[in-house]
């Protein structure tokens, strides 16, 4: 459990919370699905990125579009770094992946790429916000 508790508009809870997501999706185990992996995975930048934009000073949208979270940064701050706009395709597994046969069973190459994807963001965010405060 993490040490310290902070206030739902402070970009270190969100943070926190985008670590603890990521510590979930590396949770392999023979009865965990990959796809609720990836969920986690999905669950980590999507709390980073709205971490980040917290700690510019701006409001988030709730939605769980990680390529409009990116696209929010950018408009506000200019491009974030090329191997972020990838984690684009992690809003694929916001909601799909959570319920049976709504997509195909995900392969662990392809949980593998969103795991790695996640910790991108997770690792890039930490710097923006320490950067910023």
């Amino acid at each position: 459990m993490p040490r310290d508790r902070f206030s739902a508009d402070d970009p270190r809870e969100w943070l926190q919370r985008a670590r603890s997501n990521l510590a979930q999706a590396r949770n392999e185990h023979p009865d965990i699905y990959l796809e609720d992996l990836c969920f986690q995975a999905q669950q980590a930048a999507e709390k980073a990125l709205k971490g980040v934009i917290l700690g510019y000073g701006l409001e988030f949208p709730y939605t769980h579009d990680v390529a409009y979270l990116i696209s929010v940064l950018e408009r506000h701050f200019g491009p974030v770094p090329a191997d972020l706009e990838d984690a684009a395709v992690l809003t694929r597994y916001a909601v799909a992946t959570r319920y049976p046969g709504v997509i195909e069973p995900v392969t662990r190459a392809e949980y593998l790429e969103v795991l790695e994807l996640a910790q991108r963001v997770v690792v890039w965010a930490e710097q923006a916000v320490n950067e910023h405060s």
